[in-house]
């Protein structure tokens, strides 16, 4: 699944992708979501977002037309491409200090989600994984 923050009409790389053809069959593929997440508390979040940028008349960044995946970290900076967080950590900590997802998901939904997600980090940092025991382990 995309990772890098962009949007392109043509290219699939990017996290959104807005193809080509306008008009009544215009359309918005997010292409982040995991299987694992509840969709309608991602989906709120995507609406929510969505109303923010047009409550706020943001702009968007051009379209990224190239691979993301071939570019290195300096030609993303230039362009302007952020990634996701890469931890379930760094997801809490963006999702604690975002005011709009805040909102969207409650005060209630949000203490109790980001708990839920506390413990399935702790659960996870604290593991000895498979990789670990063959890395480090194997005589």
């Amino acid at each position: 699944a995309p990772c890098y923050v962009a949007w392109s009409a043509k290219n699939r790389s990017p996290l959104i992708r807005i193809p080509a053809a306008r008009g009544l069959s215009t359309r918005v593929e997010v292409r982040n979501p995991d299987p694992a997440a509840n969709p309608y508390l991602a989906l709120a979040v995507l609406l929510a977002s969505g109303l923010d940028g047009v409550r706020n008349n943001m702009t968007p960044p051009p379209a990224t037309d190239r691979n993301i995946y071939v570019m290195d970290e300096t030609e993303r900076q230039e362009e302007g491409i952020d990634s996701l967080p890469a931890t379930l950590k760094e997801a809490i900590i963006n999702l604690k200090n975002d005011e709009v997802v805040s909102a969207a998901l409650g005060e209630h939904i949000l203490d109790r989600f980001v708990e839920a997600k506390e413990i399935e980090w702790d659960m996870f940092r604290t593991t000895v994984h498979q990789w670990e025991r063959e890395q480090y382990l194997n005589y």
